[in-house]
């Protein structure tokens, strides 16, 4: 499969996701200002905060866009904080953090919080992974060969596995994007009948300390050219406006109907712990109980016609909102966006 453009295509995409913020904000914003009065009894009709803990890969969308154009909506506060979604999974198990909403990729890092903590996500979106790189890399025409199509997908890992090619990816201890690109590499040696071992060469150890970083800090280090290439969703290359690779759907774990494909990657994270690739999805849900009309207000505001507009324009592709565990337990605000509701 022949890939398609990257800066280009990233460019335009950043123009889209302005004009389609701009909607979101202007939206937004005749509830709060095009009536003073309007947006002044938002304001002292809500008090709360919704304290969100999202999946590193948001934090752009949500601090920037999502959350400002909320409190604009509705009136409550937003405060977001990111991380390895798997990572956050385990600060909340742990009590180290107290969010009240979690937006994860992958019902992995959410399951395990069930029934404690929540009883019922919803998924909403997807976004698959690329291959970012920096356009002042010295390998940085031969990246852009294969991401216009000039030169076969199957060239990138060889190049990736040339030494003094510096990669980056995150923690799959810690982050399903991790997990996935590891998984990837493995599912393009079989599909490209790659050499054997080109996995190893490519990734070297799972935690391998000179590649791995946190999700919140990959993307910089990428853009300040400490990285040649690093491992990015969709969303995060046309956010940022970082030149990609595009990956066929059969490697990048973006199409929820190849999730049997996904499935036959593998990946042994130690202490008898295998876990098996699965389509990167975004699911959404509220923890525990505190400010809870405010963090039912953030689920909703994510689910509606807003919030998916400023999804798409930002690169997600958009899925039917479906709700996962006990639906009975979904507040009726959040109920009232869902399939079949």
């Amino acid at each position: 499969m022949r890939t398609r453009g990257r800066r280009l295509v990233g460019l335009a995409c950043i123009g889209v996701l302005a004009v389609a913020l701009a909607a979101c904000g202007s939206t937004s914003s005749s509830a709060a200002t095009g009536s003073a009065a309007t947006g002044s009894a938002a304001q002292s009709q809500h008090s709360g905060l919704a304290n969100v803990a999202y999946a590193g890969s948001l934090q752009l969308l949500d601090d920037k866009t999502v959350g400002p154009a909320f409190q604009r909506a509705t009136g409550f506060s937003y405060e977001g904080r990111g991380g390895g979604a798997f990572g956050i999974s385990q600060e909340i198990l742990a009590g180290e953090i107290t969010p009240n909403v979690f937006e994860s990729v992958g019902a992995g890092p959410i399951e395990p919080l069930m029934p404690k903590f929540t009883s019922w996500y919803v998924q909403f979106a997807s976004s698959p992974i690329v291959v970012a790189y920096n356009p002042k890399s010295r390998f940085a025409s031969q990246l852009a060969a294969i991401a216009e199509g000039q030169k076969p997908i199957a060239d990138l890992f060889s190049l990736m596995a040339q030494p003094g090619f510096l990669l980056g990816r995150t923690n799959p201890q810690t982050d399903p994007q991790g997990q996935a690109f590891y998984e990837m590499v493995e599912l393009a040696q079989a599909e490209y009948h790659l050499p054997a071992g080109t996995v190893t060469r490519v990734l070297g150890p799972l935690d391998n300390p000179s590649e791995v970083f946190a999700e919140t800090a990959l993307e910089s280090r990428l853009q300040s050219g400490q990285l040649d290439a690093a491992s990015a969703f969709l969303s995060q290359a046309i956010q940022l406006h970082l030149p990609y690779i595009t990956l066929p759907s059969a490697l990048n774990f973006g199409d929820p109907a190849l999730a049997s494909q996904y499935a036959t990657a593998s990946l042994n994270l130690g202490k008898g712990n295998i876990v098996h690739g699965v389509p990167l999805v975004l699911d959404i849900t509220t923890i525990g109980s505190t400010d809870a009309q405010a963090a039912d207000s953030f689920v909703a505001y994510v689910l509606s016609k807003a919030g998916r507009t400023a999804l798409k324009a930002g690169g997600y592709e958009l899925l039917t909102p479906t709700a996962f565990g006990n639906r009975s337990a979904i507040p009726p605000e959040v109920l009232k966006d869902l399939s079949g509701s």
